[in-house]
C-alpha cells in the first residue's frame, strides 16, 4: 500500500480546484476531481452536468466509472480521489463501488450549504469505506464557490 501521507496533496488539490474553475468557465457547476495513483495524476474530470445535459456527469462519479473500466482492483485500491468539493451521496456510492484507497476534498458538503442553500447531504464518510480527508486547500476551494453561487 502506498504511503498516502507522502503524496503532494496541495498540488493535486490545486489541479482539482482548477478543474472546478474550468467547469464554471464552460457553463457548468464548480466541481473538479483528479484520480492519483503513486502520487501521479492518472485521470481528471470536471463537472459536465449542464453542458452535456447528463445528471451523471459529476466528476467523481465519472472518474469512478472510468476507473472501473481502465484500472484493475489493486490499482484502484491504491488510488486517491482529490476533489474540489466533498462528494455527494450518488458519487460516494460510485466511488465506494470502485474501491478507492482514499478520498481527499477541499470544501465540505456542510460548507456548500452556506453558498448554495438547501440541507446538508449525507456526508461522504458515512458512505465510503476508505479514509476521507477534508479541508485541504479550503480557502482556494471556497473562493470558487463564493464566486459561483
Amino acid at each position: 500500500m502506498p504511503d498516502f501521507e507522502r503524496f503532494d496533496h496541495e498540488s493535486h488539490m490545486a489541479e482539482a480546484i482548477d478543474l472546478a474553475r474550468e467547469a464554471v468557465d464552460r457553463g457548468d457547476r464548480p466541481f473538479g476531481s483528479v484520480l492519483v495513483v503513486g502520487d501521479e495524476v492518472v485521470m481528471r474530470e470536471s463537472n459536465r452536468v449542464l453542458t452535456e445535459d447528463d445528471v451523471r456527469r459529476h466528476p467523481e462519479l465519472h472518474l469512478a466509472y472510468r476507473a472501473l473500466r481502465e484500472l484493475d482492483a489493486e490499482t484502484r485500491a491504491e488510488a486517491v480521489m482529490y476533489t474540489s468539493t466533498e462528494p455527494c451521496p450518488m458519487c460516494s456510492g460510485g466511488m465506494r463501488y470502485a474501491g478507492f484507497g482514499r478520498v481527499v476534498y477541499s470544501v465540505g458538503a456542510d460548507e456548500v450549504v452556506e453558498f448554495a442553500g438547501g440541507e446538508p447531504a449525507t456526508r461522504a464518510s458515512e458512505i465510503l469505506d476508505c479514509p476521507v480527508v477534508g479541508g485541504v486547500a479550503n480557502e482556494a476551494g471556497r473562493a470558487v464557490h463564493e464566486s459561483f453561487w
